[in-house]
């Protein structure tokens, strides 16, 4: 048994235990079941509660949250399709989150992966001076996927 400033009690029957945390006003809480004999500790088991949502509150407030914006494209998009995909991955990776560019060939293009690529390198060499690429351009299935993050 484990008083509740930390120091060790020894070893006492559950009935023993229990009336020591009683006279205290406190709580008896089993903190290593496993162990031989299993392990308590009294404690005030409501404000270790309280204490232990309030530190899970505080790391949830500073964990920031990383978004994932996806783009889907092809390999034979129109000039103007291009530049207006780029500004909204430049405005995405402006605002904080990851891009996921998807290329999708269809039926035969999967034949000329290399215009696929060009057109992925063409778009990460243009935002360059915003973002950094993650993932280069890998093939998975009929897809081809990069992942833009920003710097």
């Amino acid at each position: 048994m484990i008083d509740e400033d930390g120091s060790k009690l020894g070893t006492f029957s559950v009935p023993d235990a229990l009336a020591r945390a009683e006279s205290k006003g406190l709580d008896l809480v089993e903190v290593a079941p496993n162990a031989d004999p299993p392990v308590c500790k009294i404690m005030d088991y409501g404000k270790y509660k309280y204490e232990q949502n309030k530190r899970e509150k505080t790391a949830k407030k500073r964990q920031k949250v990383i978004k994932i914006k996806e783009i889907k494209i092809r390999p034979k998009i129109a000039e103007h399709d291009y530049q207006f995909t780029k500004r909204h991955i430049q405005k995405f990776i402006e605002e904080g989150a990851k891009t996921k560019v998807t290329l999708a060939f269809w039926g035969r293009e999967i034949s000329h992966i290399e215009i696929g690529q060009e057109k992925l390198q063409r778009l990460a060499n243009e935002l360059a001076d915003v973002c950094i690429v993650e993932q280069p351009p890998k093939l998975e299935g009929r897809n081809m996927v990069m992942i833009l993050s920003p710097k």
